[in-house]
C-alpha cells in the first residue's frame, strides 16, 4: 500500500494537534520556521545530515 507523503502527514499533524491540543501559536511558529528552514542554507546541511 502506497500513502503519499502529503497525506501521511497531514494525517499525523491533525492527530497531533487533536490528541495533544498545542497552543495555536506554537503550531503557527513551527509551520513558519519550517517554510523558512526550507529555503535557507540549513536546508542543505539538514538534508546531508539526514542522508
Amino acid at each position: 500500500m502506497d500513502v503519499p507523503l502529503w497525506f501521511a502527514l497531514a494525517a499525523i499533524g491533525y492527530l497531533g494537534c487533536k490528541l495533544f491540543r498545542p497552543p495555536f501559536w506554537l503550531v503557527l511558529v513551527l509551520l513558519l520556521g519550517g517554510y523558512l528552514v526550507a529555503d535557507s542554507i540549513l536546508a542543505l546541511v539538514i538534508d546531508t545530515a539526514v542522508k
